[in-house]
């Protein structure tokens, strides 16, 4: 789907092909930046306070200062989707470390930030969710800060290119004989009994807003959710395996390194996840996601 045609740059919402980046933004020459990217649907935010929050703290740990407090931020993302007229999509964020006239690894000792993002129209409940995705697993290769949102990508972006090779969709990343996550998402295996696991918070994983909501939703629906690593041979074996992020939101797991997982279709456990989910960001079911009821 098509980047919309208005996006921000430091303060001003002008055309795309008329926002232009310094080539010695620490950005583009370092990888100094960090990114958060919110969905909209039915014209609203999905937990766009959780996304500015960790956009603060990653900010924080990166050394960038903070330009906007979260009402600056909010009303930044407003202006996106009012002017774009956006409906549904994605709000993608980059905060970088900015120019000056060198290019120098330490840089000045205030960093006068860039601010750029743009709206993204697209469908955030589609195929993958109805019919389910296929992932490999790969070696984690990525930096030891995993739990800062980044615009260090690169092991991602490789990540995706080897999984498309062999014909999947994402990848599972392994490190020490664990999965750490997804590709550009949080990793969920469900038990035959119907416990879900997914990997507890520290350093080795981002800390998925998205699957922040999914504990939300287990608090109220009762779900039991433990949070440890697992190896990738019990996700092989889990009756059920899924991903939380915000541009896929929640999205079924059906293959890991060509085996079938369960019955090689979404399951159950999943199916509820993601109407719980869907339902509170505002989504008509049985317009937008009839599959939902599929294993009921």
């Amino acid at each position: 789907m098509p980047v919309c045609s208005l996006v921000h740059l430091n303060g001003a919402i002008l055309p795309l092909d008329g926002a232009h980046i310094s080539p010695l933004d620490r950005g583009f020459l370092f990888a100094h930046a960090a990114y958060e990217v919110t969905a909209v649907y039915g014209g609203r935010f999905v937990d766009l306070e959780g996304h500015i929050a960790r956009l603060s703290r990653t900010l924080d740990g990166i050394g960038i200062p903070d330009p906007h407090d979260a009402d600056g931020w909010t009303a930044l993302h407003e202006a996106l989707i009012a002017r774009n007229a956006l409906q549904e999509g994605l709000i993608y964020l980059q905060v970088t470390g900015g120019a000056y006239d060198a290019r120098d690894f330490a840089g000045p000792d205030i960093l006068a930030p860039t601010v750029f993002a743009y709206a993204d129209a697209r469908p955030l409940i589609g195929a993958a969710a109805r019919d389910g995705i296929r992932a490999v697993f790969l070696a984690d290769s990525r930096w030891k800060r995993r739990d800062m949102k980044t615009t260090q990508l690169l092991s991602q972006a490789l990540a995706y290119r080897a999984a498309k090779e062999q014909g999947a969709e994402t990848a599972f990343m392994v490190e020490d004989g664990l999965v750490t996550e997804a590709a550009s998402a949080n990793a969920w295996i469900v038990t035959a009994s119907g416990e879900i696991i997914t990997r507890g918070l520290s350093s080795a994983i981002l800390p998925g807003i998205t699957r922040a909501g999914v504990f939300r939703l287990a608090e109220m629906r009762g779900f039991t959710i433990t949070e440890r690593a697992f190896t990738p041979e019990e996700a092989l074996n889990a009756a059920e395996v899924f991903t939380s992020s915000a541009g896929a939101m929640i999205a079924p797991v059906i293959e890991l390194d060509g085996r079938r997982i369960g019955d090689g279709r979404p399951g159950p456990v999943t199916r509820q996840v993601q109407r719980f989910y869907y339902e509170a960001m505002g989504a008509d079911l049985r317009a937008a996601a009839p599959f939902v009821y599929d294993r009921d």
